[in-house]
């Protein structure tokens, strides 16, 4: 669990709350040890589907967090193992599937020194407190202003530290099914909360939630996508859709708290 610090929104020098890079890393250290495991069941049996899905999955997961705690390397190492494992799981049973378990080996090597090589912290980048709002007049105190919907817990307690930090109203979901049925039902009250939504997500992605949104109750909320998947094609994708805005794993905390701002008004 990402601390959150109780005295004022105190951070690091990457934007963190203080100790956050550390307990990453002691998940990650686990999570390192999972995809081991796999890379082990991969090298006796290359064609093992199931190995090969799970290695996918935690490698997306990696892919989308390491970069915002402050190991951009590790982001852009777990994006090529996911992009390996998805060439896999194409052509299971192909002529390469005996050198698999070897590459995953590989894998684990490079991710281990993206990970736990000691790194210099990035250049300082100060993002002001956030302003008053303009009006004393707040919205109704059971409409949050942000509404987040990631499945990834990780990433998901580092954006609760930012905004409970801001001060913002804010709700979390991780299951798309869950978030689609609580959003259909959310009194607005004539706001329209900024809905931080996932693409990737367990039951129903994110698209289809904002396609049942738009038919449902079009204008309720404003949309921004977050995904690993930053393509121009997946980006356009979202905005011609009716998306406010594309935001791509793994994000700053602090850019990410900037842009919530200017989207929310304050």
């Amino acid at each position: 669990m990402v601390p959150v610090n109780q005295g004022g929104g105190g951070v690091d020098d990457f934007g963190l709350p203080p100790g956050a890079r550390d307990e990453y890393l002691q998940g990650a250290r686990d999570q390192l040890g999972a995809i081991a495991e796999l890379a082990e069941r991969l090298v006796a049996a290359g064609d093992d589907t199931a190995a090969i899905e799970a290695l996918r999955r935690d490698a997306h997961r990696l892919r989308g967090s390491a970069g915002s705690f402050g190991f951009p390397q590790a982001s852009v190492v777990a994006a090529e193992l996911e992009a390996a494992t998805t060439q896999w799981l194409e052509h299971p049973g192909n002529g390469s599937a005996g050198n698999r378990g070897q590459e995953a080996r590989a894998f684990v090597r490079r991710l281990a020194a993206a990970l736990f090589t000691k790194q210099g912290a990035p250049p300082r980048i100060d993002i002001a407190p956030a302003p008053p709002p303009a009006s004393p007049d707040l919205p109704a105190a059971d409409v949050p202003e942000v509404i987040v919907v990631e499945d990834d817990p990780t990433l998901a307690e580092l954006l609760t530290f930012g905004l409970e930090a801001r001060g913002y109203r804010f709700v979390h979901y991780r299951n798309g099914r869950e978030a689609l049925d609580a959003l259909r039902e959310l009194e607005t009250h004539g706001q329209t909360p900024l809905l931080l939504l996932d693409v990737d997500l367990p039951a129903l992605d994110g698209y289809s939630i904002f396609e049942a949104l738009k038919e449902e109750c079009p204008g309720k909320f404003r949309v921004v996508f977050t995904t690993v998947h930053g393509s121009e094609s997946e980006q356009l994708r979202g905005l011609e859709a009716g998306a406010l805005d594309y935001m791509v794993k793994p994000m700053s905390l602090r850019v990410a708290l900037e842009k919530i701002r200017r989207w929310v008004g304050r």
